[in-house]
């Protein structure tokens, strides 16, 4: 029968948990705070007693923690010989060193990590569209492709156990960046009497940036930062017009205060008649 171990039930570690019970897996489950495991239990799951147990239940075990460091406390629990002959799919959020490192010390103690990083919330683990990177031993991933792909589809990097976490922190820069300006023009919007729901369809059209990137990525790939289209100029006098209507508005300036520094700082390296994707070079000046 199909089987797999699921450590960590937060919100992701039990959807995954429960998308392998839906696809017929026998599912062994723990979590820290083992109340976390009843609703999963009460559709079929085992509850192990112990890390140890939870480790040799089964070949393959899926991570889905906080962070590394939550990742060795939990291990540490068991005996370093429940580990031998294990796959340990790391689905855990963390630096792309770290997981090379984890990756050393799991292979010293006999087991194989594939390390992770999940491109959907918990709500998108098993639908169509959804995606995580991988990367580690092409070969375990491919012993392991159908219990993967329970979860989510597969984009594959490469051997380097880092690539997957460092794809993920890229990713999870620019989502948390871009959610916050979102949050920033709503509580703008809120401020002047414009409620989330009366701008969604503006802000949808907005955030949508797929010509922006395409136009983009090749140029900075190139390093062709020529004004022709854009300039960092432009930018600080469009910045300084949303740092105006925020304090009007009563709101917090620190994120249009910041984005307007970074432009100010272009300006200032000699770009203010370049494109702002010259910014990626100020930025990579620390």
């Amino acid at each position: 029968m199909k089987s797999v171990t699921v450590i960590g039930l937060g919100p992701m570690g039990s959807a995954m948990a429960a998308a392998y019970l839906r696809g017929g897996y026998d599912v062994t489950v723990w979590n820290r705070t083992p109340a976390r495991a009843g609703e999963l239990v009460a559709q079929g799951a085992r509850r192990a007693e112990s890390v140890q147990a939870a480790l040799t239940a089964n070949e393959l075990v899926v991570l889905s923690l906080t962070d590394y460091d939550a990742m060795d406390a939990i291990l540490a629990q068991a005996p370093e010989s429940a580990l031998a002959g294990r796959t340990l799919v790391n689905l855990t959020s963390d630096t792309p060193d770290r997981a090379r490192r984890a990756a050393a010390w799991l292979a010293e103690r006999g087991a194989v990590q594939i390390t992770g990083g999940v491109q959907v919330p918990p709500p998108g683990i098993g639908t169509p569209d959804a995606m995580t990177y991988y990367s580690g031993p092409e070969d375990a991933v491919e012993a392991h492709r159908a219990a993967l792909e329970v979860l989510t589809g597969i984009d594959y990097l490469g051997a380097d156990h880092g690539l997957a976490a460092l794809y993920y922190q890229i990713g999870i820069d620019m989502f948390w960046t871009a959610l916050l300006g979102y949050l920033h023009g709503q509580a703008v919007a809120q401020a002047n009497g414009i409620s989330a729901e009366d701008f969604l369809p503006h802000a949808v059209k907005t955030m949508d940036m797929r010509y922006f990137l395409e136009f983009y990525a090749p140029r900075i790939a190139a390093g062709h930062h020529e004004g022709d289209v854009d300039r960092i100029s432009m930018g600080v006098a469009s910045l300084e017009h949303v740092l105006h209507t925020t304090r009007a508005s009563g709101v917090d300036d620190t994120l249009p205060a910041a984005a307007l520094e970074l432009f100010r700082r272009g300006v200032t390296a000699g770009h203010g008649q370049d494109s702002l994707t010259s910014l990626v070079d100020v930025l990579r000046r620390r």
